[in-house]
Order: structure tokens, then C-alpha cells, then sequence
């Protein structure tokens, strides 16, 4: 078993200790200094991030974010200052869980007030204008639909189209007596006649509407690849932000009013008029035979009539049944609530912003560690092994002065009154 005195194990773990608090004096040089300028920095973007969420840009609003920005500062550095402090220091395993609660409570307290205002100096712009681009995209996604829509209504213009030819082909079979056996322009002819002339007006409304739905897409566009630009200009976001809203309104009625032209809704009533409102007119036959064969023929036609106008009615209804154009709405936001809002496309900025200020519990946790190697390596080693070279001479120093020092002695009956006092305020003793 090894001398504990001459123990080399333990020798060399004292001379470790010695080491490491060597490399810690050294280290605390310069950690105050380097936390305060963690501190400052972090006072700094904060100010800036506070600036951003202030609409008045008068003296008080800049005194305001820079009252805040110190206090933050002030606040960093102290709390950090403790912890730097007193979390190596303590050894029982209650005060490291406690205080290790406290550290992880004043980070939640510093992001709260300091790191996503950090993250909207660093990434607040950039955050903004993909808050535009998200907005574009919207609005693009918006105005196509309304246009695919009113396309395919104006598609129904063909089915209507095939409708009238039907009913005038007819009109010219009965012009020529092949439909009813009577050659002329009848009472079979006018029916006809009748609803052909309402299907072209119809289809003329219809045509009506192309040029329109064509106009409000262009324009459309237009404002989209104004908008588009507005996100990616130089200079600052804010006034690009008030061009962009005031395009955003443009747009929006745009597709309001593309969402008007749809003529599904009109052909869908014409489709219902057509067969409901026939106005049937005197049958003009000389013979009782011809006004039967009239009145047989334009039974027949109002049947034909009928099956037209509900298949014009099921496909104005499909069109009308088809998932209407998205509402987009265009909200103005501040540079911190779009950073926190798309925060998943900012995560290095998030991650630089929070690490400025919660870098310091990296060296608390050094810190730690280190103190505790000390105190494990020292644990049952004597004073002797843990004493430096200039300890040492300290120590015997104070040894020799003891020796050299002569010892108190007590008053004899030879001493005269005045020894006996001299001696009496040596020993300490009352005269």
C-alpha cells in the first residue's frame, strides 16, 4: 500500500488542480469583459428590433427602445454575472438542480425580451418580404382561379350556340314542310323562331363578356409582376409595403369583378325561362286536320325544348358548383411578428439571435465542470500537497518571526512599578 504522504497519484492530481486554477485566473481576466460585450451587442440589435415596432420615430420613441435596450444589456450581464459566479461554487446536488432552474428560466426571460427582438434586426426585412412573396402567390393563385372559372363559363356560349343552330334547323324544316307537313313560316315556325331568337341574345351577352374576363386578366397580371418586383427592389421594405398594399386593393377588385363576369348564373335562369315561358300562338291551319298536325308538332318541339333547356340548366350549374376563387386578403405586418411568423424559413438568424445571448451558459457549464475536476482532484489530499512554492516561503517566514519573537514573561518582586506596568500591558494583563 503507498505512503498517502509520498502517494504519486495524488501528487499528481494536486499539481493538475494547480493547473487548472491557474488556466481559470487567467480566463477571468478577460470574462467580463467578453460578457459585456455579449451584453452590449445583444442591447444593440435589440434596439434595433424595438425601433421597428415603433410607428413614432420622435425623440421619446428613440429614447424609449434605448432605455430598453440598456436594460436588457444590464440585465444580460448581471444575471450571467451570478451564475458565472456562485453555479461552480456550490457543490450538493439541491442547489446545482435549483440553480439550474433558475438559468433555465432567465433564458426563457432573455428570449422573451431580448432574442426575437434580436431576430428581427437580423432577418426582419428579409422576413417581410417573404411575407409579400407568400402574398403574390395568393393573389396569383386567387386571380387564375377566377379566370379559369369565367372561362368555363364563357365555354357555355358554345353549348348555347348548339342549341339555336338546333331550333333554327328546325325553323328551316318547317319552312319547307318537313317538319309538321305544312310548307310556310307557321305557327310552328314562330315557336321556333321564338326561342332561336332568345338563345342568340343569350349567346350575344354571353360574347359580351370575353372581352371583359380577357381585359380583367390582363390588368391583373400587370399588378401581379408589380407586385412581384415590389418584394426584391432595394431600399426600404416599409415604403415598398405601402405600394404593395395599394396594389393588393387594385388586384382585389379585380377579382371581384372577374367573379362577377361568370355568365353561369344567367345562363342557368335562361335555361329555366326557356322552357317555362313559351308563348304558343294561334294555330293558322285552314283545316281541322293541319291545326292537328300543328298542335301535334309543337308538342313535340316544346318537348325537344325542354330536354335543351335542362341540359343548358345541368352544365350552367356545374360551372356554378365549381370551388370559387380563394379570399386573399393582403395584412400589413411589422418586421417582429413576420419573423415570428415565418420563423421555420429564419432558423440561422433565430439560432444567431438566441445564441448571442445565451452563449454565456456554455461558460457556466465550463466553468462547472472545471471546478468540479479541482475539487475531485484535492478531495483527501493534505495542505502540504496543495501548497505553492510562495505559500511555502510565506509560511516559514511567518515560522521564523514566531521563533525570533521572545516569550512574555510574568512581573517578579524585583521589578520596579514601572516594569510591572510594561509588563502588565505586553502580557495584555490590567496594570
Amino acid at each position: 500500500m503507498p505512503d498517502p504522504v509520498t502517494d504519486p497519484s495524488r501528487t499528481r492530481g494536486a499539481r493538475y488542480a494547480r493547473d487548472l486554477e491557474g488556466h481559470i485566473e487567467w480566463l477571468e481576466t478577460f470574462s467580463g469583459t467578453a460578457l459585456g460585450v455579449l451584453a452590449v451587442a445583444s442591447g444593440i440589435y435589440t434596439y434595433l428590433g424595438v425601433s421597428s415596432l415603433l410607428d413614432d420615430t420622435g425623440v421619446m420613441s428613440t429614447f424609449a427602445a434605448l432605455a430598453y435596450s440598456v436594460a436588457v444589456s444590464v440585465g444580460i450581464f448581471v444575471f450571467w454575472s451570478y451564475l458565472l459566479r456562485l453555479f461552480p461554487a456550490v457543490t450538493t446536488a439541491r442547489a446545482r438542480v435549483g440553480l439550474l432552474g433558475t438559468m433555465g428560466l432567465g433564458s426563457v426571460a432573455i428570449i422573451a425580451m431580448s432574442s426575437w427582438l434580436n431576430a428581427a434586426a437580423l432577418a426582419g426585412s428579409a422576413a417581410v418580404e417573404q411575407h409579400l412573396a407568400e402574398t403574390v402567390q395568393d393573389y396569383q393563385q386567387s386571380l387564375e382561379r377566377a379566370h379559369e372559372i369565367a372561362l368555363t363559363g364563357q365555354a357555355l356560349g358554345r353549348d348555347v350556340a348548339r342549341v339555336r343552330q338546333s331550333f333554327e334547323d328546325l325553323s328551316e324544316q318547317e319552312a319547307t314542310g318537313n317538319l309538321s307537313g305544312l310548307a310556310g313560316r307557321g305557327a310552328v315556325f314562330r315557336v321556333l323562331r321564338q326561342k332561336s331568337a332568345e338563345l342568340a341574345a343569350l349567346e350575344a351577352q354571353i360574347a359580351e363578356q370575353t372581352p371583359l374576363v380577357d381585359t380583367a386578366f390582363a390588368e391583373g397580371n400587370t399588378i401581379l409582376s408589380r407586385m412581384r418586383s415590389l418584394t426584391v427592389e432595394p431600399g426600404p421594405v416599409e415604403a415598398r409595403s405601402v405600394e404593395f398594399s395599394e396594389a393588393a386593393v387594385r388586384l382585389q377588385g379585380l377579382i371581384t369583378q372577374m367573379r362577377q363576369l361568370t355568365v353561369a348564373p344567367l345562363v342557368e335562369r335562361a335555361a329555366q325561362d326557356l322552357s317555362a315561358s313559351v308563348v304558343l300562338p294561334e294555330l293558322d291551319s285552314r283545316t281541322a286536320e293541319g291545326r292537328g298536325d300543328q298542335a301535334a308538332t309543337i308538342t313535340s318541339v316544346l318537348e325537344v325544348l325542354g330536354q335543351r333547356a335542362a341540359t343548358l340548366e345541368n352544365a350552367a350549374q356545374e360551372v356554378a358548383a365549381l370551388e370559387p376563387a380563394p379570399e386573399v386578403t393582403y395584412t400589413p405586418i411589422s418586421s417582429a411578428d413576420a419573423v415570428i411568423l415565418y420563423a421555420r424559413n429564419f432558423v440561422p438568424s433565430w439560432a444567431g439571435a438566441i445564441a448571442i445571448d445565451l452563449l454565456p451558459a456554455v461558460l457556466v457549464l465550463i466553468l462547472s465542470i472545471t471546478h468540479g475536476m479541482i475539487r475531485s482532484m484535492r478531495d483527501g489530499t493534505d495542505i502540504e500537497d496543495t501548497m505553492t512554492v510562495a505559500e511555502l516561503r510565506a509560511a516559514i517566514a511567518v515560522a521564523h518571526e514566531i521563533e525570533d519573537t521572545p516569550a512574555p514573561r510574568k512581573p517578579t518582586s524585583e521589578d520596579t512599578p514601572e516594569d510591572r506596568n510594561k509588563v502588565k500591558r505586553i502580557t495584555g494583563t490590567t496594570p
